[in-house]
């Protein structure tokens, strides 16, 4: 039987705004001024959570005495914030967004970045009017790849998990809503489209390659 799908429920970094590469971007520079590579099978780990892997106390290990860890983390915390600003939103996210709310589907983010980073990046995008629920790590004790924020997504938005699609990038994403009981879709973008995205239920290049409604009929019948 064809499901009724009622939301849609968006990763924030890599999904709706490209942050991911002025991330790796950002500390990349600072590692090369030491003479180290960030290690990127650590960094693909630490994609779409909020913990497993510190850049700066990697690096401080590889340097030794003498990192000035609080310096180097602010230095390039402004300069990621350069590159991110310099960014709108990644393709298709407008059109998936006016397509759900023409419909009356809900909307909601789940993040495992902090409220003040996903909110404030919403707001300078002026879309942040458009959601019924932002969920991120500061609603819940664990983050991707636990369900924990898409299990709160569903419920503030008032709808059953099956009722409900993850728009993801990232595998941890990925474990999380199907963890969470979502039909998920991957669009993984420059830094995870070598990555393990065989959970979700459809895989798309970018959110423009497929118009929502027929990502819904597609979604409806499996």
């Amino acid at each position: 039987m064809a499901v009724t799908f009622e939301a849609l429920v968006f990763d924030f970094d890599g999904l709706i705004l490209e942050t991911e590469g002025p991330a790796l971007q950002s500390w990349a520079e600072i590692y090369r001024e030491h003479g180290f590579e960030v290690p990127m099978d650590k960094w693909h780990d630490y994609l779409g959570a909020d913990r497993g892997f510190e850049p700066v106390d990697y690096l401080a290990a590889l340097v030794g005495e003498g990192l000035d860890r609080a310096a180097t983390q602010a230095r390039r915390d402004q300069r990621k914030t350069e590159l991110i600003e310099a960014l709108d939103v990644m393709a298709g996210v407008h059109d998936y967004i006016e397509e759900a709310r023409r419909r009356g589907m809900k909307l909601a983010v789940a993040s495992s970045s902090s409220r003040a980073w996903v909110v404030g990046h919403l707001e300078r995008l002026r879309i942040h009017a458009f959601w019924d629920a932002v969920v991120t790590r500061d609603d819940v004790t664990r983050t991707k790849p636990s369900p924990d924020l898409y299990t709160l997504a569903v419920r503030r938005l008032g709808v059953r998990p099956s009722a409900a699609i993850a728009l993801e990038d990232s595998p941890n994403g990925i474990a999380a809503a199907k963890a969470a009981g979502l039909r998920c879709v991957a669009v993984p973008n420059a830094l995870t489209r070598d990555l393990d995205t065989s959970r979700a239920d459809v895989r798309l290049a970018s959110l423009a390659e497929m118009p929502l409604e027929r990502l819904l009929d597609v979604l409806s019948g499996t």
